[in-house]
């Protein structure tokens, strides 16, 4: 396993062991001993998919403590710009954002710890994004960012951006009272 480490503090980028042969390929996804080396002690309590048409923008989405999520996501199928904000009041990186693109041909996995908004785009038709999460889904701690937020700039990497209603009225980041330390 090889492990990609960022300017911001905490999330990390995993490409797991992949053993190819004519026959296809084995990877080993998820190992909890292995994981709590390189993430810490957490627990996944929830796992979701999504499958998203090109274009599809989703995000930025958080939930507040007591249900702060962290998430191993990865891309089973298709190709997505993965995108987080660092939403930690304290972290010398608080409102800065980073990229990066997850493809179902690298297998990379993304750990996003809790205190960030969280979000993608489909960079491919039917593309399918697999979440693995420490906390379950709870509606009244989840929050949203501005997709578009200017101060934020974000290049989401589309033209023509397909987004729900909800993530259009996402908090703009300037008027955020973040609920993280």
């Amino acid at each position: 396993m090889k492990i990609n480490t960022f300017d911001i503090e905490g999330p990390l980028l995993i490409h797991p062991r992949l053993f190819e042969d004519t026959r296809g390929y084995f990877l080993e996804s998820y190992n909890e001993s292995k994981y709590k080396e390189v993430i810490g002690d957490v627990h996944f309590v929830q796992d979701n998919i999504s499958n998203s048409l090109k274009n599809v923008v989703r995000g930025l989405h958080y939930q507040a403590p007591p249900f702060a999520q962290g998430k191993l996501v990865s891309v089973v199928q298709g190709r997505v710009l993965d995108v987080i904000v660092d939403i930690r009041r304290n972290s010398d990186t608080y409102g800065h954002h980073l990229t990066v693109e997850l493809t179902d041909e690298d297998h990379a996995q993304f750990w996003i710890p809790p205190g960030f908004a969280h979000g993608f785009t489909a960079l491919e038709e039917n593309t399918v994004f697999s979440y693995k999460c420490t906390a379950p889904y709870d509606p009244s701690s989840e929050g949203t960012l501005r997709w578009n937020d200017p101060d934020l700039a974000i290049n989401w990497n589309t033209a023509f951006p397909i987004v729900s209603e909800k993530d259009q009225l996402g908090e703009l980041f300037k008027n955020f009272v973040s609920p993280f330390e």
